[in-house]
């Protein structure tokens, strides 16, 4: 299928919402992991949401040239036409982008997509995050209000943030304490900025004790209740039943439990990085070690080609990141729900 138009997306988002399940958001970084991301939606039977951060998006214009909106381009185009060949929808995301990055990566993002649509096409990509967990509420919410209006006029879905994720991703490190839970004061005061949809359309990330990189189970302290009282005060104050929708950040070392409670408070996309990081290098470390006198010319010999050719063990890399792909859709329970089944 094609990538997700704006409608298209806003039905997928609809879907999971009503029928209490989430899509997995895969970080990619290079051509390899985003078809993996797409081949390990398409055998789940899963719609998906693929995503690029700074970082990657740096390393996609290549690493000496490190240009954010050359990158995030070339990724998209790509991914609009490889796209084409699989059966499942897929809608593009830009992840994490705090306020010293706007300038360099939302905003002129922003401004393709609108000339884009201007001319009648679709954007480029479906949804951007504005990141403002590191900033008072205030200016978050000023900005994020800012940048609704851009991405409501040109189509676009916005993300935002409110609250923080601990840990550390693309060199934004934040501590583990309690700025990790949102208030529903907070929530409250998003509301009162952004409206519930009228507005424009936003996921909104509440945290919970989330935490980016690795951990082991029970390591992270959730509390996915808190998505509960905050969606049960903010919609009694609205008017309306579970307002938010909710993005679940910084998810690696969560038990199956957490995941599916805060499905079931309104989370409808997860982002998943670090796993399917490791799920990508893993095959390929195994390659390296089980074909080491093929991928090296030791003592003197000329090593074998076919062990390696990049695709020798870019193939196996690519099949264990769709797997792990797979198994979050499973996680999330999406698999089976694309609106093409």
């Amino acid at each position: 299928m094609p990538i997700a138009t704006p409608e298209v997306y806003a039905e997928m988002l609809d879907k999971a919402k009503q029928n209490r399940f989430a899509y997995p958001a895969i970080n990619v970084s290079s051509s390899q992991t985003l078809i993996a991301a797409i081949r390990g939606f398409a055998e789940a039977g899963s719609d998906g949401i693929v995503q690029v951060s700074t970082g990657g998006a740096d390393y996609l214009s290549g690493s000496t040239v490190k240009n954010m909106v050359t990158g995030s381009v070339a990724l998209a185009a790509y991914a609009h036409e490889v796209a084409k060949n699989y059966p499942v929808n897929i809608a593009l995301h830009t992840d994490h982008c705090p306020k010293d990055k706007l300038d360099g990566f939302v905003r002129p993002l922003l401004a393709i997509s609108a000339e884009r649509v201007a001319r009648g096409e679709n954007p480029l990509f479906q949804s951007h995050m504005w990141d403002g967990s590191a900033v008072p509420l205030a200016e978050n919410l000023e900005i994020a209000k800012e940048l609704l209006a851009q991405t409501a006029a040109a189509k676009i879905v916005l993300e935002i943030e409110v609250g923080v994720v601990g840990g550390e991703e693309d060199g934004v490190a934040n501590e583990i304490n309690e700025k990790l839970y949102t208030t529903v004061e907070d929530g409250l005061a998003t509301v009162e900025a952004l409206g519930t949809g009228d507005n424009g359309r936003y996921l909104t990330a509440l945290t919970f004790g989330n935490v980016h990189g690795v951990y082991k189970p029970g390591a992270v302290k959730l509390r996915p209740e808190i998505l509960a009282e905050i969606q049960d005060a903010v919609g009694a104050k609205v008017g309306k039943e579970r307002p938010f929708d909710l993005v679940f950040h910084g998810g690696s070392g969560s038990t199956l439990e957490e995941i599916r409670a805060a499905v079931d408070n309104g989370v409808i996309k997860m982002n998943v990085d670090t796993d399917t990081q490791y799920a990508f290098t893993r095959p390929a470390a195994g390659h390296m070690f089980a074909n080491y006198d093929g991928v090296l010319k030791v003592d003197g010999e000329v090593g074998n080609k076919k062990a390696y050719d990049p695709r020798a063990w870019g193939k196996a890399a690519e099949e264990g990141m769709a797997k792990r792909v797979a198994e979050a859709c499973e996680d999330l329970r999406s698999t089976g729900t694309s609106l093409n089944a």
